[in-house]
């Protein structure tokens, strides 16, 4: 029987462990278990219990007062996460062996273990052969992506993330209870974009013509392969959590032997939702 695992990523500040409280939550309430695991060295204090903590085998503090180390706080996380790969007996022991095993994976921020250190994509090598089908679900905070040049430094680190790991990935807009009225309604053109007309709103502020031409050729790229696509998460609504639940349970296949259903949100039913969800906001 397989496992399951959500490798849940994203900038500092984006809401990691505040989704992994939420998931945890919400499964409850379904009465599904979850469990979480802590890959962050540098993390403090958590709002849900933990299967397994990084910070028993290696600590962030610990490596930069090494003075023979000599790290700061980024080098230090570092050099962790590469203690970790090379322990990754560790995170077997902790996980132990049971069917059906769902684990979120509370990941650090740092971008880099994403983009151009191999540690990350180790780890999922290293879970896939423990049966897990792993899904990466990557947080942007919706706060910072109403911005066109914002949101197009998102997805370019969703996607380096998504081509790095080469696995299935969701990408999900957090903090949306947080956005006011105005821009939820804003930010509703940054959910499936429309990448050309994002540069025709910014024309005035493309001032270098050397900037715009690249800029343009980036958004060229992000439009004709249509690989970043955002899900909007309010945690004050169960719909909205649900509906992401829904996504990453049907990308692997979670309890296809219990005669697993296509979220109602799919394709043809997702912009109706989106819109639905939008438009309840704006009637409050």
């Amino acid at each position: 029987m397989p496992r399951y695992a959500q490798l849940v990523m994203g900038p500092a500040g984006s809401g990691k462990s505040t989704y992994c409280s939420t998931m945890v939550q919400h499964c409850e309430a379904l009465g599904r278990a979850v469990q979480v695991v802590n890959l962050d060295p540098a993390a403090e204090l958590f709002s849900y219990p933990v299967m397994a903590d990084i910070r028993e085998l290696i600590e962030v503090d610990d490596v930069m007062q090494d003075e023979s180390l000599r790290f700061g706080p980024n080098g230090g996380l570092v050099f962790c996460m590469e203690y970790f790969a090379n322990n990754f007996s560790w995170l077997e022991e902790s996980l132990g062996h049971v069917e059906d095993d769902y684990v979120l994976f509370d990941c650090p921020g740092q971008i880099e273990l994403y983009t151009h250190l191999p540690v990350m994509k180790q780890l999922v090598e290293q879970l896939q052969q423990w049966e897990f089908r792993v899904c990466g679900v990557f947080l942007v905070d919706s706060q910072f992506m109403v911005e066109s040049f914002k949101f197009i430094s998102g997805i370019l680190a969703a996607l380096s993330a998504m081509i790095s790991l080469e696995i299935p990935q969701i990408n999900v807009m957090t903090k949306m209870d947080l956005l006011s009225k105005k821009a939820k309604k804003e930010i509703e053109k940054y959910l499936d974009p429309d990448m050309y007309s994002m540069i025709e709103d910014s024309t005035d502020i493309l001032r270098s013509k050397r900037f715009k031409k690249l800029t343009k050729s980036i958004c060229g790229l992000i439009d004709d392969y249509g690989m970043v696509r955002f899900l909007p998460l309010d945690r004050s609504d169960e719909e909205s959590i649900n509906i992401v639940l829904q996504h990453i349970d049907f990308t692997i296949q979670y309890g296809e032997d219990l005669e697993f259903k296509e979220p109602k949100e799919c394709e043809e039913d997702k912009s109706a939702l989106v819109d639905e969800y939008f438009q309840d906001r704006v009637d409050e």
